[in-house]
């Protein structure tokens, strides 16, 4: 029986990465994405059996199509990672609002609306990943907002892996640390990236495909793993 994936925010950076991963390890693959259809579709492309569906990750109705697409294109659902996230730096003296409600829409309300659905229809022997972030430890100036809502992320799967007793699925967070993708590279000058590569002593910035390798252990062989953050920064946190 082949396995199934979900994964949000799978279009582009670590989400992409984490797809074309399982993809390699021999998943069928439904990414979820935001918006960009070019992307989705040459994300597609670049996969052995997968489809990709635009979903909302806070639309609780969107996200049971996408695992709806997932069942019945491929029989079930036996691995979701959740990557897809927003992020917005201010101080929080400074911090618009409404954009804080947009980051805590995607990052909480997403994170809960798909863990939810997950609950609902992983079969045994699955996993869900969900993704943190390492400043929940660095806590660096301007990150409150988006640190506050992975933190919340830490906890629902925490709870989630308890609360899934008995069922052979686990639960887990992966927190990376500075990754070289667009989010993170965004408003960034070359002498900032610079600096926050040289935090880490392997004084690089992260590769999604690094993330990606940890994901992958988590969806498969790494079974006693269970209710954990996984920070995955090359100890630069």
């Amino acid at each position: 029986m082949t396995r199934v994936a979900v994964v949000t925010g799978g279009s582009r950076g670590i989400g992409r990465a984490v797809a074309q991963r399982l993809d390699r390890d021999g998943l069928a693959v439904v990414i979820g994405y935001a918006g960009n259809d070019a992307a989705a579709q040459e994300a597609v492309a670049s996969m052995r059996q997968a489809r990709a569906v635009r979903a909302d990750v806070a639309d609780e109705t969107a996200v049971a199509a996408l695992f709806d697409l997932a069942e019945r294109e491929f029989g079930g659902v036996d691995v979701v990672v959740n990557a897809a996230g927003r992020m917005t730096l201010q101080p929080v003296a400074e911090l618009d609002l409404d954009a804080l409600d947009r980051m805590h829409r995607t990052n909480i309300r997403g994170t809960f609306v798909v863990s939810r659905e997950a609950a609902r229809r992983l079969r045994s022997g699955g996993a869900l990943i969900n993704f943190s972030t390492s400043q929940t430890r660095l806590l660096s100036p301007a990150y409150a907002g988006y640190a506050a809502s992975k933190a919340a992320v830490e906890a629902l799967s925490l709870v989630l892996a308890r609360e899934l007793r008995g069922r052979d699925i686990t639960v887990n967070a992966v927190a990376p640390g500075p990754t070289a993708t667009e989010l993170f590279l965004d408003g960034k000058d070359e002498a900032t990236v610079e600096r926050i590569a040289k935090l880490s002593p392997m004084e690089r910035l992260g590769r999604p495909e690094d993330i990606a390798e940890v994901v992958a252990g988590l969806a498969g062989a790494m079974r006693w793993v269970n209710g954990q953050t996984i920070f995955t920064n090359g100890a630069a946190a």
